[in-house]
């Protein structure tokens, strides 16, 4: 049989990829890429002539079996993505499932991830982490998904477009108040940029641009604090619960709660997002 390696590409910077990643694109029979025009790029950048084959969301479950009997003839293959590692919410996991099922040998070779890139230099901390992907699109799904990850003490890493980053940053400062966050984007390439602070101070910094950002965007988010988490519930926070537990909505309960304990009322109201 022959092996699938799984190789890692850059994410922008075509001098950010191995001198083993480029040996094993030469010597290998054929690579399966998401976009063949963009990987024909680094290809011809560094005079590979390895044939392609296209393999992206559309046609993954469809290619993987053809691609795992080539395999199983004798050749060897590579999977690449557009940009960094295969499989980190780009196409691969059906190719490499299927590639071990039927007893191929598959290899790793690493190299550029943004999620890693992100974390580097996000200053958080980076011990143990949550990797998210791309939080779902729609508004009510994407708030949920966060409720579910106010507790979360971990370092959390999302994708997101930039088309939907306000919105999500939006949300987080509503669901998860005032934590760290940084905006990793077009990490690698000519116009990268960090952005850190709360998500308020950074809604506030991207208003003042007036322009939106382009490009690709990874987020670091600081976890749920542990002393905030473990500490005991306040005399608010009980008669809130009570509230809640009466049936009373969470904007009059929050209202409530700020006239009878001088809790300002967005603390409240964040508090009651927060827990569902």
């Amino acid at each position: 049989m022959g092996t699938l390696y799984v190789v890692a590409t850059p994410l922008g910077n075509l001098e950010d990829i191995t001198l083993r990643a480029l040996r094993v694109l030469k010597e290998v029979d054929w690579i399966a890429a998401e976009d063949t025009r963009h990987t024909r790029k680094l290809l011809t950048h560094y005079g590979i002539r390895t044939p392609l084959t296209a393999y992206h969301d559309w046609i993954e479950r469809e290619k993987a079996p053809h691609l795992v009997e080539r395999l199983r003839a004798g050749e060897n293959g590579a999977l690449v993505s557009d940009a960094g590692t295969p499989g980190l919410s780009d196409p691969g996991f059906h190719l490499v499932r299927s590639a071990w099922a039927a007893g191929v040998k598959v290899v790793p070779v690493p190299g550029p991830s943004a999620v890693v890139a992100a974390l580097s230099v996000a200053g958080l901390p980076a011990q143990r982490f949550v990797f998210e992907g791309f939080l779902p699109n729609r508004s009510s799904a994407r708030r949920a998904r966060l409720r579910e990850l106010a507790e979360e003490k971990r370092t959390l890493v999302f994708f997101e477009s930039t088309r939907r980053l306000l919105p999500t940053l939006k949300d987080l400062a509503e669901i998860w108040g005032e934590r760290t966050v940084v905006i990793a984007r077009e990490l690698t390439k000519q116009f990268e940029e960090f952005l850190r602070g709360t998500p308020t101070e950074l809604l506030g910094e991207l208003a003042e641009r007036g322009t939106p950002l382009k490009g690709e965007v990874t987020i670091v988010a600081e976890g749920a604090r542990a002393d905030v988490a473990a500490s005991p519930p306040s005399d608010w926070e009980r008669a809130f619960a009570e509230l809640r537990a009466r049936g009373v909505s969470l904007r009059d309960a929050a209202r409530q709660i700020a006239e009878n304990y001088g809790v300002p009322r967005r603390q409240v109201y964040h508090y009651g997002l927060r827990r569902g």
